[in-house]
């Protein structure tokens, strides 16, 4: 499965704090937090237009929630900063909100 089709309908994380870019783009990086991407495709992926990711990048930059891995030809790629406390937090906020819904679906059958 591609990247993109995972990403189809609305995770329990983007349910739960709204669709706002940033939300989307951080439960994209969320859910491939192994994988790094140059921004064209973190905005593709996170269904939100590159204008809109370049407003607030550089504070997810500034903060160590987003590091730069690498440069790959004129593009710097990126992924989420997993040594940040508070992206561990994150992680497992978004873990914990996951299981409780399964854990609720399997309740309610």
């Amino acid at each position: 499965m591609r990247n993109e089709d995972a990403l189809l309908n609305d995770s329990v994380f983007v349910e739960v704090f709204g669709g706002s870019p940033i939300i989307k783009v951080l439960d994209f990086l969320i859910t491939f937090a192994s994988f790094d991407y140059p921004l064209t495709e973190i905005a593709k992926n996170s269904r939100i237009s590159y204008s809109t990711l370049q407003i607030f990048w550089h504070k997810l930059e500034k903060n160590n929630i987003v590091v730069k891995t690498r440069r790959v030809g004129k593009s710097d790629l990126f992924k989420l900063n997993t040594n940040n406390p508070a992206v561990k937090e994150l992680i497992k906020l978004d873990w914990k909100l996951t299981i409780g819904t399964d854990e609720k679906i399997l309740v309610e059958n």
